[in-house]
């Protein structure tokens, strides 16, 4: 195995793959919402065993999440990816 190949040897780099970051996004958000839910259904067992602050890890998770859909919503309008349809 050779790690080191001259120019002429190489093989040309491979087109970028496009990739929609909102799905892992909307799926992080979703995550951290069902995390919050939870957080307010065992509330009482949380305190009591002294967890409350899970709640506030996932407010602050859900916000993060809302705010990163929104920039890479802002990324894709920039770009001009919002025009051209998905091939989902």
């Amino acid at each position: 195995m050779r790690l080191w190949l001259s120019d002429g040897e190489r093989r040309p780099d491979p087109a970028p793959a496009r990739a929609d970051g909102r799905k892992a996004v909307v799926a992080g958000t979703i995550g951290w919402i069902v995390a919050l839910v939870a957080c307010l259904v065992f509330r009482a067992q949380l305190e009591s065993a002294g967890l409350a602050w899970l709640t506030g890890a996932a407010i602050t998770g859900a916000a993060i999440g809302l705010i990163g859909l929104v920039v890479v919503q802002v990324i894709r309008r920039r770009s001009g990816q919002a025009s051209e349809p998905s091939t989902d």
